[in-house]
C-alpha cells in the first residue's frame, strides 16, 4: 500500500504537469471505487484550472478555482503523467487530459483507491476532519506523543500507526522509527518517558523524510508519478528482515505480530 513517503513522491512527481494546467477533459472508464465517483464529477472538473495539489495524510487534494477533488491511492493505485497517445494499461480507469497532449492516468487493479469531490473546505469532510497533525508540522515532537498516550495500553508501534495521533507513521516506517529509537514495539504506550517520545517523534520525521528523498519505498506495487520505483527499501534496517542478523549487534531480527501486522525488532537493541 503507498504511504506517506510514496503519496508525497507522488505529488512531487506530477505537480510539474498538473499545477497551474487546465484540465480539457476527465474520462471515466470505472466509477465503482472504494466510493463511488459522484457521477457529476465531469461537470465539477471539466474545463477548469488546478491552482495547486497538496496532500493531508495518504489524500492528494487538488485545488481547483471553485473546490478540491480528492484522490487516494487505495492499496495499489498509481498515478502516471503520460502522452495522451500512450496505449492504455490495464486498470486505467480515470483520465485527466491535460495541455502538450499530457494527460494524468489513475490506476488501479484492485478498486480501493477514491475519486471524491471535496467542496470548497476539504477539512471539513469526514475523512480528513479528525486526522491528527503531519509528521513535518510544529505541532508535531515529543510532548504531542508524550500527553496524548497518557494512560494508554495499546503497544507503541499501533499508537504511533494511529492516524488520530499523528499520520503518515505507516507500518514500515514504525518499524524503522522505533528501531532508531531503541524502543520495542509492543511496549505500552503509556510507559514510555518524555525522553524517549522525544527521541521516537525525531526519529519519525527523519525516516519519513528520508524515504520521501529517496523516493519511497517500493515493496510490492508502488511506483512514482514518473513510473520509476521508490529506492528506501534499500536502506531498511530491520523491516523484512526476520532472522537475519542486527546492522548494529549482530542478533538475529524477531517477526511478531501486533494489531495483525508484521511486526520486526531486535531483542537485544530495543527495550
Amino acid at each position: 500500500m503507498p504511504e506517506l513517503p510514496e503519496v508525497e513522491t507522488t505529488r512531487r512527481g506530477i505537480d510539474p504537469f498538473v499545477a497551474k494546467k487546465k484540465i480539457a477533459q476527465v474520462i471515466i472508464r470505472e466509477r465503482r471505487f472504494r466510493w463511488p465517483i459522484p457521477n457529476d464529477f465531469e461537470k465539477k472538473v471539466n474545463g477548469h484550472t488546478v491552482r495547486s495539489i497538496s496532500r493531508r495524510a495518504k489524500y492528494l487534494l487538488f485545488e481547483l478555482d471553485h473546490g478540491f477533488f480528492m484522490i487516494h491511492l487505495g492499496m495499489s493505485g498509481s498515478l502516471r503523467i503520460v502522452e495522451q497517445k500512450t496505449a492504455l494499461q490495464k486498470h486505467d480507469h480515470v483520465e485527466f487530459q491535460l495541455p502538450n497532449k499530457l494527460c494524468l492516468r489513475f490506476n488501479d487493479p484492485r478498486r480501493f483507491g477514491s475519486v471524491l469531490w471535496l467542496g470548497e473546505n476539504p477539512f471539513e469532510h469526514t475523512l480528513l476532519n479528525k486526522l491528527g497533525p503531519e509528521p513535518f508540522d510544529k505541532e508535531f515532537n515529543g510532548d504531542h506523543l508524550f500527553k496524548a498516550s497518557r494512560k494508554k495500553k495499546v503497544p507503541v508501534k499501533n499508537f504511533i500507526m494511529d492516524n488520530h495521533v499523528v499520520v503518515g507513521a505507516g507500518n514500515i516506517y514504525a518499524n524503522e522509527a522505533l528501531f532508531m529509537s531503541g524502543i520495542r514495539p509492543g511496549k505500552a504506550a503509556g510507559r514510555l518517558t518524555k525522553k524517549e517520545y522525544a527521541l521516537l517523534a525525531t526519529n519519525i520525521i527523519d525516516v519519513l523524510g528520508a524515504s520521501i528523498e529517496m523516493g519511497g519505498t517500493t515493496l510490492k506495487d508502488f511506483v512514482g508519478g514518473d513510473g520509476k520505483p521508490g529506492y528506501f527499501q534499500q536502506t531498511l534496517r530491520v523491516y523484512g528482515r526476520n532472522k537475519l542478523p542486527c546492522l548494529q549487534c549482530k542478533t538475529p531480527i524477531k517477526l511478531i505480530r501486533l494489531g495483525q501486522r508484521s511486526t520486526f525488532y531486535c531483542p537485544e537493541c530495543q527495550s
